[in-house]
């Protein structure tokens, strides 16, 4: 290999390592709760569809597990907020919106294995995120420690809904 190539190759690495750094640094507090408490309006919002439109008993339970368990943590977040100055939000995550919009217009089997599908690629995300703020140093930490193991089970609950 010629030096350029080396040297291209030594910089993308090191760039690559740094981004894989930063996702998997804590957030600041305000983000991170936040960002989890558009997360919980998601799943519970999400949840309910899947527990109305649901086709399989365990569509339905799993969507019903959500709404039970992001409500939950969705108080906690909430009085973490309040404790800290943060103003709660009744907004989802932009992606959660689209895919609600997407799972309102399909039904059957079609529904339950979109719905499972986003769920693991979902709770695979929150799972990252979650672990990495374990890391702060601040109140936010102890809160997704706290959560995590929910994240775990819903994911796999989601992954048995998806053939895996």
């Amino acid at each position: 290999m010629n030096k350029l190539a080396i040297v291209l190759i030594s910089t993308v690495a090191v760039v690559a390592g740094g981004n894989i750094a930063l996702a998997n640094s804590p957030k600041s507090a305000q983000e991170f709760l936040t960002n989890a408490m558009k997360g919980d309006n998601s799943e519970i919002k999400l949840g309910q569809l899947a527990a109305d439109k649901g086709q399989s008993a365990g569509t339905k339970t799993f969507g019903q597990t959500l709404v039970t368990d992001h409500t939950k943590a969705k108080q906690q977040v909430a009085d973490l907020d309040r404790s800290m100055g943060i103003s709660p939000t009744d907004e989802m995550m932009p992606k959660a919106q689209a895919e609600y919009t997407k799972l309102q217009a399909m039904s059957g089997a079609a529904f339950d294995k979109e719905f499972a599908s986003y769920m693991v690629d979902d709770h695979k995300s929150d799972i990252s995120d979650f672990e990495a703020q374990t890391k702060a140093t601040d109140q936010t930490a102890k809160l997704a420690q706290k959560q995590l193991p929910k994240l775990r089970k819903h994911l796999k609950m989601a992954q048995s809904l998806n053939g895996g």
